[in-house]
């Protein structure tokens, strides 16, 4: 992919224009970090920048931004520019066009995010970014203050840089995220998700999750509960954490998600061994719940694919033969009598052969005209 960047700056350059390699790549390059995100910056502008690659541009633009698709992957291609002012602490109002990469740099947000490369892999270090990558330090690019009040974002990104990292915030940046944290409230709860989900499922998530509670964001971002994940001795996965933490309606879960947490919820009720619950939930929920109780993943596994039956399907049994066997026509004793069926083969009660389920219905349910 490296070698796909460089091939588009060869081609920018042989149009006349300045193109390097900026940004998270540079940053994780450095670090030893593999990444395949790579952002390219140059001084071409948007226009001259699709008449180069007409064919390999993805239709959109975004504050001067490009997507270009070669062999596959995706490029970012963003032109040299000043952010002028800012509305709703988090958009420029406007964006203008320049011709200098240092100048361009400067509107960036932290100092590891201004590292450039160019085609001979040499490093363009303008702002002392090697540095801070050696301190462990995420620094703003200039003040602080200004910088988070520019954009709310910075501060859940400064987070989840750290975070990731295992670096930690310039003193500056702490004081500023302190102070303009109420910002975060204006902050779309799609891009809080999105960041956080990113804090959280980073190996290293109980330092980001402390870093909130240190910071006091946790009520800023309509959450709670961060403590009770910090409290759990085991790993946590990303729908468990969700499923640990109260959150504010407005969160954008889909429907999908809604339905995981809400059953994780109702398993950590339970015994995340017992048969009839293992059964009831699944593997994936009950394995969850058991990594916030601290249950052994092996232990519920094994549970699991020792269980008799894994759905109503696998009893041996079906509707038709249960209607015959009553004389009854469709109605809500079927559901009666498969809730029970289940209990009692899971819990190996009950065989499950079809003549033995035959006698056990016949023993506890009315045949119709009795």
């Amino acid at each position: 992919m490296l070698e796909i960047a460089f091939s588009l700056i060869k081609e920018l350059h042989d149009n006349g224009f300045q193109a390097y390699i900026v940004g998270g790549f540079v940053r994780d390059y450095l670090l030893g970090i593999e990444s395949n995100d790579i952002d390219i910056t140059t001084n071409a502008t948007p226009k001259e920048i699709k008449e180069i690659f007409s064919e390999d541009c993805l239709p959109n633009e975004d504050y001067g931004s490009v997507v270009v698709v070669k062999k596959g992957f995706q490029f970012e291609l963003t032109t040299f520019r000043l952010e002028i002012d800012y509305y709703d602490n988090r958009h420029p109002i406007k964006v203008q066009y320049i011709d200098d990469l240092y100048q361009d740099l400067l509107r960036r947000d932290f100092v590891i995010n201004t590292l450039c490369m160019n085609e001979n892999k040499d490093i363009i270090d303008y702002l002392g970014g090697q540095s801070d990558l050696e301190r462990k330090i995420v620094r703003t690019v200039g003040n602080a203050q200004e910088k988070l009040s520019q954009d709310s974002l910075r501060i859940l990104r400064a987070i989840r840089f750290a975070t990731m990292l295992d670096f930690s915030l310039d003193d500056d940046l702490v004081i500023a995220i302190k102070e303009n944290k109420d910002s975060l409230y204006k902050l779309s709860f799609q891009r809080k998700k999105e960041e956080l989900e990113k804090i959280f499922t980073s190996p290293n998530y109980r330092k980001g999750i402390k870093m909130l509670l240190d910071l006091g964001l946790d009520s800023c971002l309509e959450i709670s509960n961060l403590n009770k994940v910090l409290d759990s001795s085991s790993s946590i996965s990303l729908m468990g954490i969700w499923a640990i933490l109260e959150v504010s309606e407005k969160y954008p879960f889909n429907k999908n998600e809604l339905e995981l947490i809400d059953n994780i919820k109702n398993a950590l009720k339970f015994n995340n061994l017992d048969p009839y619950v293992l059964y009831e939930y699944g593997l994936y929920v009950n394995s969850v719940a058991g990594e916030i109780k601290g249950i052994d993943l092996k232990s519920i596994t094994e549970s699991y694919n020792s269980l008799v039956i894994k759905t109503r399907d696998d009893i041996s049994i079906d509707s038709l033969t249960i209607m015959n066997l009553l004389h009854k026509e469709p109605g809500k004793y079927l559901k009666n009598i498969y809730d029970s069926l289940e209990k009692e083969i899971l819990y190996k009660r009950l065989d499950n052969s079809e003549e033995v389920i035959k006698n056990y219905i016949l023993r506890n349910f009315k045949v119709e005209g009795e």
